[in-house]
């Protein structure tokens, strides 16, 4: 089939939730089978899916996205015929590029970070921001693959300056567990806890749990850069 993906500056009116103004429409549209009417209601529910090997996140991670950037997106879809998505993203309406090499000055830093995600593209986005701010990263899919590494870099006094750990973790180790075996190694470990559920108490009281820090998914990667940079300087 084929997918065709378009982009237009349109001005919304009350038929849509967001407020009146100037947005980008994008318009991602499918011949795929399409989406039965009763379900178009729960896509962007978290865990929702209809696939079997499907973690039922993709879509609600997208929606909380749009939404943090003050967006909105609609779904359309006809079984045998295909599925249309809509993206509302408000349009910029001033200069940027000052602010954003201002912001790169103050968060560049050196330090050694160890982030633990069980999705690898999560692990490589955080990774690659970081590293452009002068930082050392190490990914791991799990709980114990994160203390064994811990450990061992304590060990050789090349100790991570800063721990980053996903709260939950299918079917292995989350970020609660794992940094109860950290402070068994390091009871001074610097550990950053990242969830896509706010209402989790770990997140609302992370300090009761031993981590310094919390950001809540979907962050971007100036917000992990600066609560990284944060952590370190606070010695």
């Amino acid at each position: 089939g084929v997918v065709n993906i378009s982009a237009e500056n349109v001005k919304t009116d009350e038929s849509l939730p967001q407020k009146e103004g100037r947005y980008v429409k994008v318009t991602i549209q499918d011949e795929g089978i399409g989406i039965p009417r009763e379900f178009l209601s729960k896509m962007f529910d978290p865990f929702f899916t209809t696939k079997q090997k499907a973690s039922g996140l993709g879509l609600s991670t997208v929606y909380s996205i749009v939404k943090r950037h003050n967006g909105y997106i609609t779904v359309d879809s006809e079984v045998g015929v295909g599925s249309s998505f809509y993206i509302y993203l408000p349009t910029l309406v001033k200069e940027a590029k000052k602010e954003e090499k201002k912001a790169e000055e103050t968060l560049r830093g050196s330090g050694r970070v160890l982030v633990m995600d069980d999705m690898e593209f999560i692990r490589k986005a955080v990774s690659r921001a970081l590293s452009q701010f002068g930082y050392e990263v190490i990914g791991t899919p799990n709980g114990d693959e994160t203390i064994r590494l811990y450990r061992e870099a304590k060990e050789s006094k090349e100790p991570f300056d800063v721990v980053i750990l996903d709260l939950t973790i299918p079917g292995g180790m989350g970020g609660l567990n794992t940094m109860k075996e950290l402070k068994k190694i390091d009871p001074e470990v610097k550990a950053i806890v990242s969830s896509g559920y706010s209402n989790d108490p770990v997140m609302s009281d992370y300090e009761k749990y031993g981590f310094k820090a919390a950001v809540l998914k979907p962050y971007t990667s100036e917000e992990m850069v600066k609560k990284v940079n944060d952590l370190i300087k606070r010695a």
